[in-house]
């Protein structure tokens, strides 16, 4: 069909769009359908489901979340460097994609089973990234982190939850939070350099 790829993709944005700002349940196949100028009927033509366009966006969403963290952990070998690095770029992802990261981390109630499995296999990718950050830190004797599995939710948590209040217009830039966040990461495991900069910039 002509113009099918741009037609999807269209529907995908602003499905995102709405479900960011009314919530998945809240939303209906018409509100998308108005978000990309097309009539209701088209939802179906170009997807099954309201729930396969929130699929997608979720798949897509953390497939990046993922390409973020994976990349950081490469940036050095030095175990407090790695980790900064790793939760700073998270951070800023969450912020600098804050629309997307609401749909993405706080729908997947509404996913059927099947894909919630696909993308719990992305979160826990994710997290292991994390863990094993701070796993080597804490076996090279730089890291005091007694509890690896619940420091790295924690690092995790406070990172993505930076999407529900983060503004464009606001006082602190995608790279300020970022950067403050991979420093308190380093305090919670109490590293050297995790209190470098001192109080928390206002």
């Amino acid at each position: 069909m002509t113009g099918t790829p741009d037609a999807r993709d269209r529907l995908v944005r602003a499905a995102m769009t709405s479900f960011a700002a009314r919530g998945f349940h809240a939303t209906t196949t018409r509100d998308i359908a108005a978000g990309a100028g097309m009539s209701p009927a088209a939802v179906y033509v170009h997807h099954a489901s309201k729930e396969e366009l929130l699929y997608l966006i979720s798949l897509a969403g953390h497939d990046e979340a993922l390409a973020v963290v994976e990349s950081a952990a490469a940036h050095s070998d030095e175990p407090a460097q790695r980790l900064r690095d790793i939760v700073a770029e998270f951070t800023t992802w969450h912020a600098e994609h804050h629309t997307l990261a609401r749909v993405v981390q706080y729908e997947l109630g509404a996913l059927t089973p099947e894909h919630l499995r696909k993308i719990a296999a992305r979160r826990h990718a994710i997290e292991q990234v994390v863990r094993s950050a701070i796993e080597r830190g804490v076996g090279a004797g730089v890291f005091d982190c007694t509890d690896v599995p619940g420091t790295a939710l924690a690092m995790l948590s406070l990172a993505i939850d930076v999407a529900r209040w983060f503004q464009d217009d606001g006082q602190r830039s995608a790279d300020e939070i970022g950067r403050l966040y991979g420093e308190l990461a380093l305090r919670m495991v109490r590293a050297p350099g995790g209190e470098r900069h001192g109080a928390v910039p206002s």
